[in-house]
């Protein structure tokens, strides 16, 4: 079987299983509310924009949650209210996200000296459960907490520090990915499947207007949003392929000797993979309403 079709065929299968999991969950999180669906009636659209902020969590920024290299985020977004506790969401996002080893407080981080950024695009689908009725219009559902979660494709782009300058980091091969003797046998993919889920807070802030605050985790799986992942590969043998600026990105470690190799030394956790993150504000408009002949009053 060719390497490609195996690849495509294993994160699928990792992408499902991740899925289910978390799909699971949700549901059982959600079964009062849907074994009561058929007994809502009212329905309405929404339309809006989502203004926020996007970060990432991996190697080089293991748990820094809104640090100072929190890029600004933004998107557009459709809710269609299938009642007043249960929605769906589409999304379309664009955020960039950044993080240096420099900053770390871990001295091995410091040393290691790696750098990241990236833009990412998604878009995504998702169900949103509120706690309290929540209605746009309606004076007694006017605020509630809520819960989301679904699945989404993102594109990103991780580039390095160089200087002044910010190089393309996937072209560079930095492990050895695909090439002679490398931990990992073929190059990871730009396009990628993510799962959203997140706490948020609705508010009707005027009469046909929502606005929203929230948090939102995507669960990834590639731990490459930062190009790093396994092992340092050759240094000689990634410069004869694919130049000195791939053996300077993939090792720009400091302070060592100049004997020092890391050769077949982890570079990164490939145990975990990698998140991003949005947060921020949604507003949104209300657009149409339907409502069945017989409303339930709840």
């Amino acid at each position: 079987m060719p390497s490609v079709v195996k690849n495509t065929i294993n994160t699928l299968k990792d992408s499902y299983l991740g899925l289910k999991k978390y799909f699971f969950i949700f549901t059982i999180t959600l079964l009062p509310t849907l074994t009561g669906f058929a007994q809502r009636t009212q329905k309405s659209s929404e339309i809006g924009l989502f203004l926020g902020g996007c970060y990432y969590i991996g190697d080089i920024n293991p748990n820094g949650h809104f640090s100072q290299f929190t890029k600004p985020a933004g998107g557009i977004v459709y809710r269609y209210n299938f009642n007043p506790r249960f929605a769906a969401r589409a999304n379309a996002l664009y955020g960039h996200y950044e993080a240096h080893d420099s900053y770390s407080k871990s001295a091995y981080q410091r040393q290691r000296n790696l750098s990241v950024k990236s833009e990412v695009i998604e878009v995504s689908a998702q169900f949103e459960f509120n706690f309290q009725n929540y209605e746009i219009g309606k004076d007694k559902s006017m605020l509630s907490p809520y819960i989301f979660m679904g699945l989404g494709g993102f594109y990103f782009n991780p580039q390095g520090q160089l200087g002044n300058d910010w190089v393309d980091l996937r072209p560079l091969h930095t492990e050895g990915q695909g090439l002679a003797g490398s931990a990992t046998k073929s190059q990871y993919k730009q396009l990628q499947i993510s799962i959203p889920m997140g706490v948020g807070v609705k508010a009707v802030f005027s009469k046909g207007l929502g606005i929203g605050f929230e948090w939102g985790m995507r669960k990834t799986f590639t731990d490459y949003l930062d190009d790093v992942s396994r092992r340092y590969y050759d240094p000689n043998l990634l410069a004869a392929q694919k130049g000195a600026t791939a053996a300077l990105m993939s090792d720009p470690s400091i302070g060592t000797d100049p004997n020092h190799t890391n050769v077949g030394k982890m570079r990164g956790n490939s145990t975990t993979k990698d998140w991003y993150n949005f947060f921020g504000i949604v507003l949104t408009i209300k657009i149409n309403r339907k409502a069945d002949l017989c409303p339930v009053a709840y």
